[in-house]
């Protein structure tokens, strides 16, 4: 089942994430929501500056970060050596898109645990590669470009949160693959990757399934491993 996620100012929805205490990456709690539970997040219940960044909540970066995500400094800061260089890094920062968040809060849930009130703003996946090529198939499906979908370099939170979320107000919708971040690894399947769509894309890519490749023998072909 997918996940899907909104923000909003209500307090009522979902169980509160467990205040954070020390550095936690927000994946780790996804997957308690992976396994049923609603959990919902505000800006002292994210236990990352990158996640906080990500999810809207803070526009702070952690001093010295063009360090810590390429060479590190010796003897006072380690490196994750993601970019070859400080500078590399500094230029990456002055292209990362503007993202605050539109409400208080941002609620994960099981897509089959929506009420029909409920209405979320982007669909996430933790797909094994075959699943994942179905829904990459699907998702360029009624393009004629061929980055209906794209991989940006970012943390785990920012390829299922951030970017997704950003495409909503895009003239063309496009899916983001991710969960590439290193770090956040240890906290997904070994054999799955992320696939985040805005749910202006995802009712689409649902209302185009009963004339696409999903009614042909070579998906049936794919399905029957995937089954």
């Amino acid at each position: 089942m997918p996940l899907v996620l909104y923000y909003t100012n209500s307090d009522e929805v979902g169980e509160p994430a467990t205040p954070a205490v020390g550095h936690h990456c927000l994946l780790a709690a996804l997957g308690q929501v992976r396994r049923g539970k609603a959990l919902r997040f505000d800006a002292e219940s994210v236990g990352c500056a990158g996640g906080r960044r990500y999810l809207g909540f803070s526009e702070e970066i952690r001093p010295e970060f063009e360090y810590f995500l390429s060479t590190g400094i010796p003897g006072k800061l380690e490196g994750e050596r993601y970019k070859k260089s400080p500078e590399l890094v500094s230029e990456l920062v002055k292209r990362l898109p503007p993202f605050k968040a539109p409400a208080r809060f941002v609620v994960f849930k099981r897509w089959d645990a929506l009420e029909e009130t409920e209405e979320p703003e982007v669909a996430i996946f933790f797909a094994r590669p075959d699943v994942l090529s179905g829904l990459f198939t699907l998702a360029n499906f009624d393009e004629a470009d061929v980055n209906g979908v794209f991989a940006p370099f970012a943390a785990g939170c920012g390829s299922i949160v951030q970017y997704p979320y950003l495409e909503r107000i895009s003239h063309r919708p496009r899916a983001v693959v991710g969960m590439f971040d290193v770090s956040a690894r240890p906290h997904v399947p070994a054999e799955a990757l992320s696939f985040a769509v805005p749910m202006i894309k995802f009712r689409r890519m649902i209302a185009n399934m009963e004339e696409s490749f999903f009614i042909t023998p070579s998906w049936a072909k794919v399905q029957q491993r995937i089954g």
